[in-house]
């Protein structure tokens, strides 16, 4: 794959994710009845980082997990006949809670679907809702995310790469080409 372009250096993922740890305060009038859900890996990551701010901003503790969507995937290819169906759990109660998911990039929406599906298999919430750092368009399903980084216009042949430690050496969101 080849680089095209930075689309956000460290700083600029920095004010996306504090602007958006802010919006989810402002849209919930507090945090009070919140948990922040990441998608593993790189959702797990921002949503701790979410958190972190969140709490500096309001002042109050608020509970962080994340959950394991590979079971709730409806376009992966099977492991086998028979898999083992693994239940999502989360440190938490997200029974008549807001649940703000969390993830990296939204894509065709398959992600997020699968995610919320997992969600409910831990409680019934009394919301969910969606953050990703970048929202690339090209949805298969109805879904959109209530807080959005940055909007970034891509074709079918490109990727958005968001690195961030501890999985990658440096922070940052690039977008690559595929057929390169």
């Amino acid at each position: 794959m080849k680089l095209k372009a930075r689309l956000m250096d460290e700083e600029a993922m920095r004010r996306a994710l504090m602007r958006i740890s802010h919006e989810i305060a402002e849209k919930n009038k507090g945090v009070e009845n919140i948990c922040i859900v990441g998608i593993r890996r790189r959702g797990e990551r921002l949503g701790e980082l979410i958190r972190n701010n969140i709490e500096k901003i309001e002042g109050v503790g608020v509970s962080c997990g994340s959950i394991d969507i590979r079971f709730y995937r409806d376009d992966l290819s099977p492991v086998a006949e028979t898999p083992v169906i693994a239940q999502a759990r989360l440190p938490f109660e997200v029974t008549g809670k807001t649940v703000v998911i969390v993830d990296d990039v939204l894509y065709t929406g398959r992600t997020a679907r699968a995610a919320i599906e997992a969600v409910f298999s831990c409680g019934r919430p009394k919301a969910i809702q969606l953050a990703v750092l970048i929202d690339r368009g090209h949805r298969e399903l109805p879904i959109r995310a209530d807080y959005v980084g940055k909007n970034i216009p891509t074709s079918h042949t490109e990727l958005v790469e968001v690195r961030i430690p501890p999985f990658d050496d440096g922070t940052g969101v690039y977008l690559m080409d595929k057929n390169q």
